[in-house]
Order: C-alpha cells, then structure tokens, then sequence
C-alpha cells in the first residue's frame, strides 16, 4: 500500500533533508523504506543501532539515510545541525520520530531551511478510497469509526486485534517513550487524564474539571495535555474568534488520533473521524503544497455552535456541522454566516436519504463520500 505522502517526498529529497513525525505505529518506517532500494538504515530504539550513531558510522556512500526516533537522541537537533554543516549530506538524510519534531522552529539551534517536514496521519476515508471500491466506503468508515485509522489494525479489521493493540499501543506511549521525550513520574494520572478525555471529545474541556478530578493542578494538566500532543495522542481544536485574546481564554476541544478510542454515541465518534481529515489535510496542504489552514470551532456567549471553522490566512473559509442521522439542516449556519458573508458551509450526515442544497447556500452531504472525496 503506497502512502499518500510518499511522491511529494520522493521529489523533496532531491532538494532538501526530510523531517517525517507523526504517531507512534502511523507507518513511518515503511514508508521511509519504500523511499529507494539502497538505503542505511538507524533505529534509536535499537542498541546496536544507537551506537553506531554515536559513533556517526554509517555508510555514507548510500544514497539514502534514514535516523528512526532520533528524537530520543539528547541535544538531537544541535547533534543533526551539527552533520549537516560539517558533511553537507543532502539531498539523502530522512529523520523521523514519533514526537512532534517541528518544535525546532522554536530552539536557537535552529534546523530551519535545511530541512522539510511532513506530518504523517493515520489512514482516512479519502486514502483508503484509492484503493478500495466506491461501493465499500460505507463498510470502510464504520471500520475507520470502531478500529481507527492506524494500518496494522484496520488492516487486520478484527475488534479483537484492535483492542489487544491499542493497550499496548498506548502502553508504549506512556511507558516508555513518554519517560524518553520527559521525565514524567505521575504516568498513571496521565493515563486517567486520557480517559477521561475519551468522554469529552466535542465538548470544550475545562483545565480547572480535569485538575479537580486528578487532584492536581490547572498548570499540570495543561503540561500534560501539551506533552499528549507533542506524542501525537490527540490534537487540540480551539474557538475561533475576530479577537485573539478573547479565543485564547475559552476552552479548546480535543480530539484523538485513534478514532477507535473515543467513548460515546456513534456521532461523536464520527466528529472525531472528520476533525481527524480535516486535520490531515491541512497538514497535507502545510506541508506538500505550502499553503496555510487552521482549524478551529464556533461558539457564541448563547452556546450556539458550528463543529468546525477553516481558516485560511486567519479568515474563515469553510464551515462543517457534523450530525450522525439527520436531514436537516442546522439553524446555526445562519447565524454564524451573517459574521461572514459568502462562506461555504456543509452538513455532513453518516445516515442521509438524500444529498441536499439550500438558498443560503448550505449543503447536506453523506459523510462517507464526502470524507471519501474531501476538498476543502
């Protein structure tokens, strides 16, 4: 099965070094691998391999190098910087890690212009779409809501399978390179924090709730929250609004990289299944294609709500109100599109006898072959 990812790679790394991150098991390294035939390949994980990069021993006559977690390395960003000015390896150095590596935009040591990133995903309807037929995506999406998107368990398509993976997916990740990536003792909080998280995906999450219910503080559960998305266990949704001072105060949503985690009715399972493609894609734009989108939600002081917000060059684009089984259409496009005139708004429905357009312009879609197709 060929990535999504992998032509915009192929040509990048004729031009530039590659960061490649992404959650844990998402398929980096296989991906990596179909990059060329001839390649040395280190694996930080590994003790064999862990020496021989402190020893910078690798075969630099391959046309490809690939440094797996090298982000466990301590100091890796000064020790690559380092490689790259002294040897000039590029256009064959490929790095990838299962913690958030774009934090070197951040650091003095900084790593920018001498590489390109890519933020690997899960599999989503739209890339399992290309291999699969069109008569298959409803099958495929109730697979996607239940299993999650990551290969190896999807792939196998066995409730069974997946339960057995994701307690050791999950295990690996607190574990062991949660300890890695920082020193963190209070694992077994941090494990409740995300099961708890597990009920409260849609709904704005309260810092202050969460610190009351692990006995701990507002800053603690922020810093675990932060350290949960630098591993690639959720990423977070927050409000949008004209003044940034005033989204900055309200609550952010949370939504999981692993679909098959999230506890609840089938809805809001599949809101978290389309922030995840929504997600994906942005990212897929950011990172191929040098265009910027967020993602945000729309909340009003009344509690009125829009699912999500697209923003491009911070003016919403796109809204997307997400229902389970229903054919009409939400009464809160109108109130949210009076803040802005001509944008584009679509409902998406897993149960829907018929596709749907409005005067106001709105659109009911099915969500498989919406997810399937996804233009945003």
């Amino acid at each position: 099965m060929e990535r999504y990812l992998i032509k915009y790679m192929k040509v990048d790394l004729d031009k530039k070094n590659i960061l490649l991150t992404g959650p844990r098991q998402v398929g980096k390294t296989t991906l990596s691998k179909m990059l060329g035939n001839d390649f040395d390949y280190f694996n930080f994980d590994n003790p064999e391999d862990r020496t021989g990069l402190q020893k910078k021993s690798w075969d630099r006559s391959k046309p490809l190098i690939i440094f797996d977690e090298l982000h466990k390395l301590k100091k890796w960003k000064s020790w690559l910087k380092g490689i790259y000015d002294t040897e000039g390896i590029p256009p064959s150095l490929l790095v990838t890690g299962s913690a958030r590596l774009d934090t070197f935009k951040k650091v003095g040591d900084s790593l920018a212009g001498r590489f390109f990133q890519f933020r690997m995903h899960p599999l989503d309807l739209k890339e399992i779409s290309t291999f699969l037929k069109p008569d298959d995506l409803e099958t495929e999406l109730d697979k996607l809501l239940n299993l999650g998107g990551f290969p190896e368990p999807f792939l196998n398509g066995t409730t069974r399978f997946y339960n057995r993976w994701k307690k050791s997916h999950l295990d690996i990740i607190l574990k062991q390179d949660l300890i890695d990536f920082e020193n963190v003792q209070q694992i077994t909080q941090v494990e409740t924090l995300i099961q708890l998280l597990k009920y409260r995906v849609g709904s704005p999450v309260s810092y202050s709730s969460l610190a009351r219910d692990l006995q701990c503080s507002d800053k603690t559960v922020k810093r675990w929250l932060t350290l949960l998305e630098n591993m690639y266990v959720l990423f977070k949704v927050p409000p949008f609004h004209k003044k940034i001072a005033r989204a900055i105060q309200k609550a952010s949503k949370f939504y999981f990289y692993d679909t098959g985690q999230v506890q609840g009715d089938p809805g809001v399972k599949l809101e978290n299944a389309v922030a995840c493609a929504i997600q994906k894609a942005l990212h897929f734009r950011e990172d191929c294609l040098g265009e910027e989108g967020k993602l945000y939600y729309l909340k009003n002081k009344d509690g009125r709500e829009i699912d999500f917000c697209i923003t491009a060059d911070n003016t919403p684009s796109l809204l997307i109100e997400v229902k389970y089984n229903d054919s009409s259409l939400s009464s809160n496009f109108d109130l949210f599109k009076k803040y802005f005139p001509g944008i584009k708004m679509i409902q998406v429905s897993k149960k829907l006898d018929r596709e749907k357009t409005f005067p106001n312009g709105a659109e009911i879609r099915t969500a498989s072959r919406w997810l399937s197709e996804l233009h945003l």
